[in-house]
């Protein structure tokens, strides 16, 4: 199978599993496991930030980050194709008693003028914006990148107010790609981070908070009351390293499929490669003869695997995995099916 359902569905390649299988290991929880140590480390620095702590998952990571900046009853501000909106079961308001108010989805072309005049002053009954959350790449808007001079007239909006401002950084590594700006640089620019491992670069799972060294400390209790304190991690805090040190830089070949797909899926009209900045490929399906849950089902039958995402909207995503001739076959496939 031709597997596009996502950049989750990875394996982990020989190198990782030796590193896995070589890693040094300890106690993560007594803090004493010296290879997730390292990994938290590295990518902290990595971010100009002064530390970082290890999660099982991408939305622990991301309600972890909120509770760091967000108060039980504060309002976090996002758009309401956000992954922390759509995809994290509520947990926001579920685990962290946050109250969400969102913005009108454009995907990466963020408005920050209307971000501002949403934003609610602290006093009597209104409830208090206390941050703003952004997604980078942004999944739902297909894998779009925010230009970097739109985060930074976001920050200076969050500094006039006093608010924080958390980034959903699962492929954060997409946008360092695609648009050759500094992890650091991205860094700067938020209180809090949530950046994955296993979206992308290959890691079988894991993600990492990053901040202050007071916000981590807060950071490790939340994830313990969350159940997400860990024993031997050094396993999996390897693969996550070996991922960084050698799945980054190919993600431009990830990029490249993708638009290839999409120049290739053009002709039917269900795409605008120019559209196309890294490795998601949605597919509007409005005018097309099949929804999303049925073009998905047919596909499968015939050896491609594609998500769907809405009733008429589908999403191809290229990965480590994904070869040139899953692109063609992808490509013959699909013509078929919506022609």
């Amino acid at each position: 199978m031709a597997d596009f359902r996502s950049d989750t569905v990875t394996r982990p390649t020989p190198g990782m599993r030796e590193a896995m299988a070589s890693a040094v290991v300890g106690d993560d929880v007594f803090g004493d496991d010296p290879t997730v140590n390292a990994l938290e480390q590295h990518v902290a620095a990595l971010f100009g930030h002064e530390a970082a702590l290890f999660a099982p998952s991408g939305t622990m990571a991301n309600q972890i980050a909120l509770q760091l900046v967000v108060p039980p009853g504060g309002e976090l501000l996002a758009d309401a194709d956000a992954h922390v909106v759509t995809y994290e079961m509520g947990a926001a308001a579920a685990l962290g008693g946050i109250s969400t108010r969102t913005w009108a989805s454009t995907g990466a072309k963020v408005n920050v003028d209307r971000v501002a005049r949403m934003i609610r002053p602290a006093g009597f009954p209104s409830v208090p914006t206390a941050a703003i959350a952004v997604e980078q790449t942004h999944n739902l808007g297909g894998g779009g990148v925010i230009p970097l001079s739109v985060l930074h007239d976001l920050r200076a909006v969050a500094d006039a107010h006093r608010l924080a401002v958390h980034c959903d950084g699962a492929r954060i590594w997409h946008a360092h790609v695609a648009d050759g700006v500094p992890l650091a640089t991205y860094g700067a620019l938020f209180d809090t981070l949530s950046v994955c491992l296993s979206k992308g670069l290959g890691a079988p799972v894991g993600s990492l908070v990053i901040g202050s060294r007071e916000r981590i400390a807060r950071a490790r209790v939340i994830r313990k009351r969350l159940g997400g304190g860990m024993r031997q991690t050094g396993i999996l805090a390897a693969a996550g390293r070996y991922a960084l040190d050698h799945h980054v830089g190919r993600l431009a070949e990830d990029h490249a499929r993708a638009r290839r797909l999409a120049e290739g899926l053009a002709p039917l009209g269900v795409v605008d490669p120019d559209r196309i900045r890294t490795n998601l490929v949605p597919l509007d399906l409005a005018k097309s003869p099949l929804d999303a849950p049925a073009l998905a089902g047919a596909a499968a039958k015939r050896g491609v695997h594609l998500a769907a995402m809405l009733p008429d909207t589908a999403r191809l995503v290229t990965h480590l995995d994904v070869t040139d001739e899953d692109v063609d076959e992808a490509i013959a496939v699909l013509t078929v099916l919506l022609s």
